[in-house]
């Protein structure tokens, strides 16, 4: 066992969860290659995940790896395809499977993982209807959305209701991309959707979070940026000009670089001068650490990436790495 350290990002795929997408995807544009060469494989559209290896499915294995990597404690996230191009029906398996397999993880191995709830929000009240299953379930510590769902922005008044019960219940949400905008142009070449496709995306999500008063509506309700935000801390200048100048902003009574705060973050820049940006824009208070587990696109050493980050202090490392992570979720 590790020192006090908790990975906000990392990503699983229960064996339930992939089995479903393979027995009943088909009608929805969906296949899963459950004995693909290196791990299965999930195809939705242009969405495409895999091979995912054994360790983003077997828990065993992983506790292995988080010891390796100095980690204390993970908490547990679905990412693409998510679950939103499935029919109703299907939607509420893949939710109750992967929610469920949340649950099993944190009874198997209570010290090590916990877990951000999947929602189907395409369909709101079978959203509102899982979280009022879930409520009190052993070790879901909040929900994972996507930065859009479908083609509605998560600004859409559709969703206040499922927000209403997440606040009420005192989960945070972990955002993530899934289809980012300009996929089409973003997909052909250099695994530009991802480069590119997710920081932008997430800046997109996080901005009409702000513009459209959602935040202010929902006071109580914390929201966690992957990517270290994205592009957002690099572009509040932008926004907080436009603020100043554009008639489309005027309802705002504050500009969006008051609101900077009122998110988390992850760590995953991939550059220290970035993280050193976002922690001097948003307080080290405001930043978890993250891996991204176990994508290539992740941290290895997650955890020396805040403890030999230069200029921090002692107490913000220990903030970074455990003790915001620990605030948020309730441990």
């Amino acid at each position: 066992m590790t020192g006090p350290t908790i990975d906000i990002h990392s990503h699983y795929y229960p064996q339930r969860y992939l089995e479903l997408i393979a027995e009943e995807g088909a009608p929805f544009g969906a296949s899963c290659n459950l004995h693909a060469p290196g791990g299965p494989v999930i195809k939705v559209g242009m969405q495409f995940a895999g091979p995912l290896g054994s360790k983003f499915v077997d828990l065993d294995e992983r506790v292995v790896a988080m010891d390796a990597q100095g980690v204390a404690v993970q908490a547990l996230s679905l990412t693409q395809p998510m679950i939103y191009w499935a029919g109703e029906a299907l939607a509420q398996k893949l939710t109750e499977a992967f929610n469920d397999a949340l649950v099993a993880a944190h009874e198997a191995h209570p010290e090590r993982f916990v877990g951000f709830a999947i929602l189907p929000m395409h369909h709101p009240d079978l959203a509102i209807q899982e979280l009022k299953r879930l409520a009190g379930a052993p070790g879901i510590k909040g929900a994972y959305m996507a930065t859009r769902v479908l083609d509605k922005e998560l600004s859409d008044p559709g969703f206040f209701p499922v927000y209403e019960q997440l606040e009420a219940l005192g989960l945070p949400v972990f955002l993530h991309p899934i289809e980012v905008i300009g996929m089409e142009r973003l997909a052909a070449d250099y695994f530009l959707h991802n480069l590119l496709g997710n920081p932008f995306d997430t800046a997109i999500a996080a901005a009409h979070l702000v513009f459209s008063g959602v935040l202010d509506r929902f006071p109580n309700l914390e929201f966690c940026l992957p990517h270290a935000g994205g592009a957002l801390p690099f572009l509040i200048g932008r926004m907080q000009h436009g603020w100043s100048v554009r008639p489309e902003l005027k309802h705002m009574e504050r500009g969006p670089r008051d609101y900077l705060g009122r998110f988390y973050y992850d760590t995953i820049s991939h550059d220290p001068k970035a993280l050193s940006f976002l922690i001097d824009e948003v307080g080290a208070d405001r930043v978890m650490m993250g891996s991204d587990y176990c994508f290539d696109m992740g941290y290895e050493r997650p955890v020396e990436v805040v403890t030999t980050h230069p200029g921090l202090s002692e107490d913000g490392k220990a903030a970074i790495v455990d003790g915001n992570a620990r605030r948020l979720l309730g441990l």
